[in-house]
Formats: structure tokens, C-alpha cells, sequence
């Protein structure tokens, strides 16, 4: 059955109304779409803003999304799951090129650079959709500026679930801007927990055993907290074990106010 997911939009003085530009379909379970981008918006990578379609009560039914596209792309990219009776996702899914979509005028966050202290290695650890801030980060110039190494990790529970991965895989080789230094500096760790696939375990078990950190970035091969910098998104149990571990070792979690050595989206963890 088809559905209207969107119906004419109007403005406000929080939100806007963007078209709809591409969509692509990971598998049946995730999705990644792009939209304009209004010429007044600004946003620093890694942040996330809210975006929506009119609810069935006619009102802006509205969900926090991390943009996945850098901060100075032309348009707005999201990477979204599929829920099949999730208020908002059910009618999201099924949007096509054209299409009408709210945006949030504020885009806000702690998954920026801002919120670290100065280091050499950047760890970006995320699951399922926690990817998505990723991808704007890694694309940013600045990024290698600030540090490096820039180490991705991507856990999923199947391998049709690691979007993106040609593109990680090849370290960015199509990107203009930070192909070159994304060559020598960005590595990729992917992890599948329920199929086939060279790497097999969650991300607390790479990090015990020292897979966690590739070869070219294993010096050392454990997280070294006056030199380390680590950002986490995705699910909540990851975000809880990893942050109770990086707490162990000394690390201190940072903030826009107060820039610490490991950050996470309070937002999105509650």
C-alpha cells in the first residue's frame, strides 16, 4: 500500500521546508536520503538537527537525525532505520525524490571537534545508524588538521547493514577535497555480530583485544588517554559499557563548554 508522506508543508520560525533530492535504499532495514539545504543554514560537522513530516494530526511530527554530509556540502544527507510502525520512520521510508520535508532551523550537538581536547588519534566508535556524524566528520578538512589518525568503527549485526563501506573502504578515494590526506590518515574497522564476515565481534571485544586499532594506527594498540580522542553514537548499551571503560582509564568526558577527552550525544542516550 502506498502512502502520502507528505502533504503541502508550510514554514515556520523553526522549521523549514526542504524538497526531497535522492534516496537510497541500504536494504530493508535502512535507508539514507538527501534534501536542500537552505543557504542560511549552518552547521559544524558532526552535529544533528530535527527533521519531519506532518503527522497525522496535522502537525510537524518532528525526530532528532545526525547530518551525514559535511559541513560545506550543497545538500543535506541523514541516514535513518526503518520501523515499520515507528510514528515518524513509517511514513519517512517511503519518501521519493521530490518530496517535501521539515528541517529544524537550529542545528546543535556534542559530536564535534570543539567539545575535544587536542589529540593525535581520533576513534570514531558507532553502531547501526551512529555512523551517520561520522561521515560528516571524516569528510572535513579541518579534522586532519586536528589530528593524525582518524580511526571509524562501524558495528552491525549484518553486512547489508554497513552502509557506506565501499566508501569508507576505499578511505575516501572520490572525495576532492580529503581524498589525499584521507589515504595516509583515515582507517576503517567494520564488524558484523550475527553473519559471516572477517571481523566478528562487538566493539568491546576489539577493544580488549587490540583489533580495535588497525594496522598503521596500533601504536599503541590500547586507548592512551593523553593522546586519544574518542567519540561514541549508536546504541545505549555500547555508549554505557564503552564510557564506563573509557572512565576507567582516566579519560574525561567533554562538552561544547567544557572540551573533555571523549564525547557523546546526550540527546540521542537520554
Amino acid at each position: 500500500m502506498t502512502v502520502a508522506v507528505s502533504a503541502s508543508l508550510e514554514p515556520s520560525a523553526s522549521l523549514s521546508v526542504e524538497k526531497v533530492l535522492s534516496v537510497k535504499h541500504w536494504n530493508e532495514h535502512l535507508f539514507s536520503f538527501t534534501i536542500t539545504r537552505p543557504a542560511s543554514f549552518r552547521f559544524r560537522s558532526g552535529e544533528f538537527v530535527m527533521i519531519g513530516l506532518q503527522g497525522d494530526n496535522g502537525k510537524p511530527l518532528l525526530r532528532a537525525y545526525s547530518v551525514a554530509s559535511p559541513a560545506y556540502a550543497e545538500e543535506l544527507e541523514f541516514l535513518s532505520i526503518k520501523v515499520q510502525d515507528g510514528p515518524l520512520t513509517s511514513k519517512l521510508q517511503q519518501i521519493k525524490e521530490g518530496d517535501e520535508i521539515y528541517l529544524g532551523r537550529k542545528p546543535t550537538g556534542t559530536l564535534v571537534t570543539d567539545a575535544l581536547k587536542p589529540g593525535r588519534r581520533l576513534f570514531l566508535l558507532g553502531t547501526g545508524t551512529g555512523l551517520a556524524p561520522w561521515m560528516s566528520i571524516i569528510r572535513d578538512p579541518d579534522v586532519y588538521d586536528l589530528f593524525n589518525q582518524v580511526i571509524v568503527v562501524h558495528s552491525v549485526r549484518r553486512v547489508s547493514d554497513l552502509a557506506y563501506h565501499d566508501v569508507l573502504e576505499s578511505k575516501l578515494r572520490d572525495d576532492p577535497l580529503v581524498d589525499e590526506v584521507a589515504a595516509n590518515q583515515l582507517f576503517y574497522v567494520p564488524t558484523v555480530t550475527r553473519e559471516d564476515f572477517h571481523t566478528r565481534d562487538r566493539i568491546d571485544v576489539l577493544i580488549q583485544d587490540g583489533r580495535l586499532f588497525p594496522e598503521g594506527a596500533n601504536d599503541p594498540a590500547r586507548f592512551d588517554p593523553e593522546h586519544d580522542r574518542i567519540m561514541l553514537c549508536g546504541s545505549m548499551a555500547m555508549i554505557k559499557e564503552t564510557g564506563e571503560l573509557l572512565e576507567k582509564l582516566g579519560f574525561t568526558e567533554g562538552s561544547n563548554a567544557h572540551p573533555g577527552d571523549y564525547v557523546i550525544e546526550r540527546a540521542f542516550v537520554g
